[in-house]
């Protein structure tokens, strides 16, 4: 064979993997936007991953992942997510609140997949919970819901305590919601409720300082919202060094020294999530999804913080608590 055929033959040789690849179809994209941070939602990003491998995919081998955190700026949410429609991601999963509105406010063409501790109908991400409609569907907990209820149980642990606070997130847009639950509720409980915003961390000192002078027994951390989840080890430090008993969201407060938490499975929304988004990149649409309500609602109670706190749980609590934490 001539020297020239010969090195025609091995550039064909050579160049079939090259061609090969090219024929492959390009490995979708999901585009994960937080309103948090990516060290405080780590666990529950990795929920999302869980449900996305249950539903077949694998981040890294056959999907791909992008992650945009705001770090508790919403304002940063629009250009994120403007972000990820101009990089035309494939799906794109808007979790927590303010995430999932950024996320439909940017785009009507690529598939949404929110989670949200509120109303999604009220909150203007669906039309109807049964029929999504349009490019969103998703997740909730619903915890805006329950809030009344932490209320109530605070109130059971600590019965000669006539005034609470609520704290909440003036940036977050379930924030005011969650303020007309949790006033109402103290109407119906012959309470009183003083309410107190934060949305930075130097704001949170400022808040325990004025529980000690306002001499409020116990306070209420509002929705489910993602700068008071991602600084939920400073609550609990600030709430047992300032002594305020405290009740929260989600286990993952009690489990980092808040006194108690009620309310929806986030880590079950994040996994409930991950599926939708898997079945969406094998072609279903958001529209013929309904949107998937966590029917898990969680009692955790922190008895090491309850001591610290000179505090102890009354009986009926301690049996009806899906977990105690020793």
């Amino acid at each position: 064979m001539r020297r020239r055929q010969f090195l025609g033959v091995v550039g064909g040789v050579a160049a079939w993997p090259v061609v090969a690849r090219a024929q492959q179809p390009a490995m979708p994209v999901i585009g994960f936007l937080n309103g948090g941070s990516r060290k405080g939602y780590e666990p529950w990003a990795n929920a999302f991953l869980e449900g996305l491998k249950e539903a077949g995919y694998v981040a890294g081998q056959n999907a791909a992942v992008e992650y945009r955190w705001a770090e508790g700026l919403y304002d940063q949410l629009p250009t994120l997510a403007a972000d990820l429609v101009r990089r035309q991601v494939t799906v794109i999963a808007g979790t927590s609140t303010p995430a999932a509105l950024a996320a439909k406010a940017a785009t009507n063409a690529i598939p949404i997949v929110f989670t949200t501790s509120g109303d999604p109908v009220q909150l203007g991400l669906v039309s109807s919970l049964s029929r999504p409609e349009g490019n969103v569907t998703g997740a909730t907990q619903l915890n805006v819901e329950v809030a009344p209820k932490r209320l109530e149980l605070l109130r059971d642990m600590i019965p000669s305590a006539t005034t609470f606070a609520l704290l909440v997130n003036p940036k977050g847009p379930a924030a005011e919601s969650h303020v007309r639950h949790l006033e109402a509720a103290a109407r119906t409980l012959g309470l009183k409720l003083q309410i107190l915003r934060a949305s930075t961390e130097s704001d949170l000192e400022v808040v325990f300082s004025t529980l000690r002078q306002l001499q409020i027994r116990g306070l209420v951390v509002g929705s489910a919202d993602p700068f008071f989840t991602s600084h939920r080890e400073q609550l609990a430090a600030l709430a047992l060094r300032y002594r305020i008993p405290a009740a929260y969201q989600y286990r993952e407060f009690a489990a980092a020294g808040g006194l108690m938490s009620y309310g929806g499975s986030i880590t079950d929304t994040y996994r409930l999530a991950g599926i939708y988004a898997g079945r969406i990149l094998k072609g279903e649409k958001p529209a013929a999804l309904p949107v998937q309500q966590t029917t898990k609602v969680e009692l955790i109670l922190n008895l090491r913080t309850a001591k610290s706190l000179g505090l102890t749980f009354p009986l009926s609590l301690l049996g009806r608590a899906d977990e105690v934490i020793e």
